[in-house]
């Protein structure tokens, strides 16, 4: 993919280390697209792709969004008006469900269908929050993990995780102690519960699938 790929910044604690991974990924194919940090709402909404990283709580991060004039409204004329891939990391992906549970009921973008809500894991080994390296299955038409294998190991850390109101929109998922939704997709709107930057290749081999990918 030639273009612009816009990795929004509206002061993620993982924007650097998602930076430095896209850039990466991008140096690994034969037309590397340009990857620009910005949070300039001109920039995101001409974007040809659109990554939205995000750590921490789910109402911090859609107030520290919002507080960004304009981005979310070009963040959703990228994605949603012309189209243009989307991924979300971590909270990035939590974003666009419904609505998050944490510290209260925070609106999210409504992209997907759903609520952010607490880990509840079977069995005293299984912890909250979810840290560490677990495998993440996913479906044959999931097309952000072609190549990987089944039961790829993905880095995660997170209290949180996406309850889909359609298990449709579910592309790939984990086991703490139950079943934990690892992916999200609706056209060309991706989700990842997972650090890719964390995750060594496997999830370098994930941002060159999304940078490569015409949904």
């Amino acid at each position: 993919m030639a273009g612009v790929v816009a990795l929004v910044d509206y002061g993620s604690g993982n924007l650097r280390s998602a930076e430095k991974a896209l850039l990466r990924a991008a140096a690994g194919l034969v037309h590397p697209p340009a990857i620009v940090t910005t949070d300039d709402p001109d920039a995101i909404a001409a974007a040809d792709a659109v990554v939205l990283p995000g750590v921490g709580a789910f109402s911090a991060c859609r107030q520290a969004l919002t507080a960004r004039a304009g981005v979310t409204e070009a963040i959703e004329a990228a994605a949603r008006g012309r189209g243009a891939p989307f991924l979300g990391i971590c909270v990035g992906m939590q974003l666009m469900a419904t609505r998050g549970l944490e510290f209260g009921d925070t609106p999210g973008l409504d992209w997907i269908a759903g609520d952010i809500a607490r880990l509840t894991p079977e069995g005293v080994r299984n912890k909250v929050p979810h840290v560490g390296w677990n495998a993440v299955d996913y479906r044959p038409d999931a097309a952000l993990f072609a190549g990987l294998p089944g039961g790829v190991d993905m880095y995660f850390t997170h209290s949180f995780a996406f309850s889909a109101r359609a298990l449709a929109d579910v592309t790939a998922w984990t086991d703490h102690g139950g079943p934990v939704a690892a992916a999200v997709t609706r056209g060309n709107l991706a989700g990842v519960q997972f650090h890719p930057e964390k995750s060594q290749a496997a999830g370098l081999a994930l941002l060159a699938n999304f940078l490569e990918w015409r949904p």
